[in-house]
């Protein structure tokens, strides 16, 4: 055997030690970092409550990370973590997660144990991934030859973001960029890595018409509830999941109406829009007029998210990663919007999906699969002795 193949053999059988023995440590701690983040109600737009869950964050990061508090995006939330490591080596690396959840104080699960499944409010969406992070985090601490940065982002409003997101220019020029949302299987039962995701957008309309007695003068008002009703037909007619842009356009929220004997004055629809082009909205927008039987219509995006498409640049990264990890990494495709879309634009080298499977996402019945956490783990570990090298 050369010398160089020699060399390669030995880092590869040094890479896997790290994985394995890394996952096995990340896995001994896993569950009960969970129970302590799942403990902590976080709903977005709760700054005292995204508060105490950093506060929880903060403490299961290495002692060597420099901690910040940049602000967030969204004005009035809690700032957001960041932890930075320095090292020797020549990689930049980001790890990236959320802290918020979208379930309310009342609706709140604390973690239980049933069999195999981790059940809580937020547990997939996504404090299972901030543990698998921060876990990487700590043993990328004991090995700072291998990278010069390396820094975990744990925003406080991903799931409810209307603003601009304000970290993707810090991060410009950063090698790679790996995003913990939940796993997933491949077609075929591989570990998979999220590399692709669709543009999103929530679309508002406004009506205003005008109010009357619904019993003794119904036509000298004009009917904002209908309106906004029309106008959530139009949008689920340019629903397309099988065209060009792979558009759904989904009405999901319809307020109109105060009392049962009054016509009513206003009206409000919330629409989910999906597609693989941003430029695809524009065509749901141009079916909505500015007025219908007298009642003035107001649209506008108020969340627009941009896709991410990283299978070019991804490829060569889920080769390596699978070979040191001994089973096949595959790209796979994901309908739901992440702050990963948004580094993608700064930083290329952008994958996803690194955290734990499981499912029930914003729903009372969230879970993980306890078997995962450590699955993932190593899967996460993979992909970073692939990027150090």
């Amino acid at each position: 055997m050369s010398r160089g193949l020699l060399s390669a053999a030995v880092t590869d059988r040094a890479s896997r030690a790290w994985i394995s023995d890394g996952a096995a440590d990340i896995d001994r701690r896993a569950e009960r970092e969970l129970e302590a983040l799942v403990g902590a109600s976080s709903p977005s737009r709760d700054a005292a409550a995204l508060e105490e869950v950093a506060a929880i964050a903060t403490a299961l990061l290495p002692p060597e990370a420099a901690v910040e508090r940049p602000e967030c995006s969204s004005p009035g939330s809690a700032p957001d973590l960041l932890a930075r490591l320095s090292g020797t080596g020549a990689v930049r690396l980001l790890l990236l997660g959320h802290l918020d959840t979208v379930v309310a104080h009342a609706e709140h699960r604390p973690l239980e144990r049933d069999g195999d499944r981790l059940t809580g409010s937020g547990t997939v969406d996504m404090k299972g991934g901030v543990v698998l992070a921060l876990g990487v985090l700590r043993l990328l601490a004991a090995a700072r030859e291998s990278f010069a940065e390396a820094a975990l982002l744990l925003v406080t409003d991903e799931e409810w973001r209307t603003h601009d997101f304000a970290h993707a220019e810090r991060f410009a020029g950063f090698d790679a960029c790996l995003c913990f949302e939940a796993g997933e299987r491949g077609p075929e039962g591989e570990e998979g890595i999220v590399v692709r995701r669709k543009a999103a957008a929530t679309l508002r309309l406004r009506a205003t018409g005008l109010a009357a007695h619904s019993g003794s003068a119904p036509d000298q008002g004009r009917n904002a509830l209908l309106a906004v009703a029309a106008a959530a037909e139009r949008v689920a007619a340019a629903h397309d999941p099988r065209g060009p842009d792979r558009l759904t356009a989904v009405p999901t929220v319809l307020r109109s109406g105060d009392a049962f004997n009054v016509v009513p004055a206003a009206g409000e629809l919330v629409c989910d829009l999906r597609a693989d082009r941003l430029d695809a909205f524009d065509a749901v927008l141009a079916t909505l007029p500015a007025e219908l039987d007298g009642v003035a219509l107001s649209s506008e995006m108020v969340r627009v998210w941009p896709g991410m498409d990283t299978r070019p640049a991804a490829a060569g990264l889920l080769s390596r990663a699978g070979a040191l990890l001994g089973r096949p990494l595959v790209g796979v495709e994901r309908g739901g919007a992440s702050d990963a879309s948004h580094v993608a634009t700064r930083v290329p080298l952008t994958v996803d999906g690194l955290g734990p499977r499981g499912g029930g996402a914003h729903t009372a019945s969230e879970f993980v699969l306890r078997d995962s956490l450590r699955s993932r783990a190593e899967v996460a570990l993979a992909v970073t002795a692939a990027l150090l090298g």
